[in-house]
């Protein structure tokens, strides 16, 4: 014991530093004291460091965490961010509310903006179906297109994503419904009228039996050229632009036994300028329609010569 006290005691000459008493190898340690600017500097982050978790929350309790004394939380700088951000978009969204849909496309700065808004909107409430590019699916349309089965103006867009498609949820939704033809045709007959439909677009050679047999029974709705009719809602199908796909196996089943998408109206989910700016947005992806002349109105009777 008094060796190990004697050998603790022992001062390092060069430095005048005592040993702390341990070896290894032969290897002794120096008692040197820590520098007194770190000293003071570890103490005042221990001060500062009480000192935070008196100001912010920071011990955690039973149920949640000290509030703090400056009564500061993320929770609440996240809202008052929000609020902000709320408040710089109340002005245009109230402007965009202001000008009716048509009349949009003649303020080009509030359009754009419009259009960001709608792109927003997109990506949260249509990418599901439509896809994040907007090219649909079979099932579901492609809205980069310039095929519209029901008008591609801006009204006639904002209609249908306010009141939906088949969409039972809405009196206004836009409704067509082809029927079925399961076992009105033979073999071939249907061989016939799907040659003819795909000639129509220029994909093949046409047939004079399927001829008549699509004026007896498509005619009515999709017209003599296939040109299709926007008031009942029947698609062209004198182009390349198919739903369910345009191969003779498609068409041929569609036919048989028809399919009919839904899409949801959003009126009860989205508030009007959104609306609105989705219609914008989906007007601007390339296939939008200018909004349709209004009707011209009749000529005056001229006066009765006396």
């Amino acid at each position: 014991m008094a060796n190990d006290t004697e050998k603790s005691q022992r001062i390092d000459a060069p430095t005048g530093t005592e040993f702390v008493g341990h070896e290894w190898d032969g290897i002794e340690e120096l008692n040197t004291p820590l520098p007194r600017w770190w000293l003071w500097t570890f103490y005042a982050t221990v001060a500062w460091g009480l000192a935070y978790t008196v100001a912010y929350p920071a011990w955690p309790m039973i149920e949640q965490a000290t509030s703090g004394t400056l009564g500061w939380t993320s929770r609440g700088q996240l809202a008052k961010e929000m609020s902000a951000a709320e408040a710089a978009r109340s002005e245009v969204l109230a402007r965009i509310d202001a000008v009716p849909t048509a009349q949009l496309a003649n303020n080009p700065d509030l359009l754009q903006q419009a259009v960001a808004g709608g792109a927003a909107a997109f990506k949260v409430n249509c990418v599901q179906c439509h896809g994040s590019g907007a090219a649909g699916s079979a099932g579901y349309p492609n809205l980069n297109d310039d095929d519209w089965l029901w008008g591609g103006d801006l009204e006639a867009i904002e209609f249908t994503i306010k009141h939906g498609i088949r969409w039972d949820g809405d009196d206004r939704a836009r409704f067509s419904q082809m029927p079925g033809f399961e076992g009105m045709f033979s073999e071939g007959q249907l061989a016939g009228l799907v040659s003819h439909v795909r000639s129509l677009g220029g994909a093949g050679p046409g047939n004079p039996a399927g001829a008549q047999l699509y004026a007896d029974n498509c005619m009515a709705c999709h017209g003599p050229t296939g040109s299709g009719d926007r008031f009942q809602g029947a698609p062209a199908l004198n182009d390349a632009i198919w739903l369910y796909g345009g191969s003779e196996a498609d068409i041929r089943r569609q036919i048989r036994t028809p399919r009919h998408g839904v899409m949801p109206g959003w009126a009860d989910r989205l508030d009007a300028v959104t609306i609105k700016m989705l219609a914008a947005y989906v007007h601007s992806l390339g296939g939008g329609e200018a909004a349709p002349a209004p009707p011209a109105e009749p000529a005056a009777a001229p006066d009765e010569q006396p």
